[in-house]
């Protein structure tokens, strides 16, 4: 064999090993495909999807999917060669892997951050569509989080609900925050409130706050919470994750608390965070959504107005429909039994 020959059976070699390993080499990024679709109205592993008690509901039929995408796990490594098929394939998106998961996490608190992401998301699209169909709702100030090493660690809980502060009534957080200040470094501030569905009362001794050493505090964060009669329990898995399915969880509740179908027998999808006013905001991975919807026979999709610019090519047989909030989805799905008013209705262009 000769001298030139050895050199190119050699450097062959050589490429063949740097070609696997870069082959097998984790690349930092994800891929996002059409993931599981899940009826609202129906039931999700032998359970309802959502289950209301204490109000008045009404018979469904139809179907109202929330939609999700199927992305690589955070614990999970994808290789070159697998981030360039899924590049190249339709229906799907490869993604900065900071993009999705937040730097800095174990796959344990990522997994905590979405199933939290899902709980708030249930909430806001419990208090959105309460208020829609005339169901009565009170604003209340809420723990957020209680410091650990705080004066309220132990007594007082993320979700209490703060009625009264040393026995007058509060409303507001600035309410809540106004009476603490009332007092002095090592005064005991008397709180009731709302766990669950139990009333009880507290008292937490105050201290001094480590960026104003005169200012009292009780070692708490606060939001604004709710409460209203209707009991709302969720059978979707939280380890779904994500605040995506607002939405539909949204009008899927309406649905079962008003006369009448929402669907009027089709298949429905969509997908869009919402807040407590009932407005509808811009998600991720929504053509792989409208893929796995129009998948599971869905007709029609409701997506933020939002992400009309993410829209590639439409399946054959769906029709989109883009909303700015509640009200937007409920009137359009309305519109869609009548074929004039249907005719009228814009979708994304």
């Amino acid at each position: 064999m000769t001298r030139q020959t050895w050199t190119a059976a050699v450097a062959a070699l050589v490429f063949v090993a740097l070609a696997a390993i870069i082959a097998m080499v984790p690349v930092p990024f994800v891929v996002w495909t059409p993931g599981a679709t899940y009826d609202l109205l129906g039931e999700v592993a032998d359970q309802p999807a959502i289950s209301i008690t204490g109000a008045d509901t009404y018979p469904t039929d139809g179907q109202l999917r929330m939609a999700t995408v199927s992305v690589t796990r955070s614990d999970a490594a994808l290789t070159l060669p697998e981030a360039l098929f899924s590049y190249w394939l339709p229906n799907r998106q490869v993604l900065p892997r900071e993009a999705v998961y937040r730097p800095g996490l174990d796959t344990a608190q990522i997994q905590d951050d979405s199933a939290r992401q899902m709980g708030s998301s249930q909430s806001l699209a419990a208090v959105a569509a309460l208020r829609a169909a005339g169901v009565r709702v009170v604003e209340r100030p809420m723990v957020e989080s209680v410091h650990k090493t705080g004066p309220s660690a132990g007594l007082l809980e993320p979700g209490d609900l703060i009625t009264a502060v040393d026995n007058a009534r509060t409303s507001t957080v600035e309410q809540v925050r106004e009476a603490i200040r009332k007092h002095k470094i090592g005064d005991v501030v008397k709180f009731d409130l709302i766990r669950g569905d139990v009333p009880l009362a507290q008292s937490v001794t105050t201290k001094p706050s480590e960026q104003e050493p005169d200012v009292p505090v009780v070692g708490i964060t606060m939001s604004i919470g709710f409460t209203y009669a209707p009991e709302i329990t969720f059978g979707i898995d939280a380890g779904i994750g994500g605040s995506s399915a607002g939405l539909m969880f949204a009008l899927a509740i309406y649905d079962q608390l008003t006369p009448g179908s929402l669907s009027n027998g089709a298949v429905v999808a969509g997908t869009g965070t919402i807040d407590t006013t009932g407005r509808v905001s811009a998600i991720g991975g929504v053509q792989e959504k409208i893929a796995a919807a129009a998948r599971d026979g869905a007709t029609v999709f409701l997506l933020p107005t939002g992400n009309c610019a993410d829209v590639g090519e439409v399946p054959d047989g769906m029709r989109l429909l883009p909303v700015e909030n509640l009200g937007d989805a409920l009137s359009g799905l309305q519109d869609l039994q009548d074929p004039a008013r249907a005719e009228a209705l814009r979708g994304c262009s």
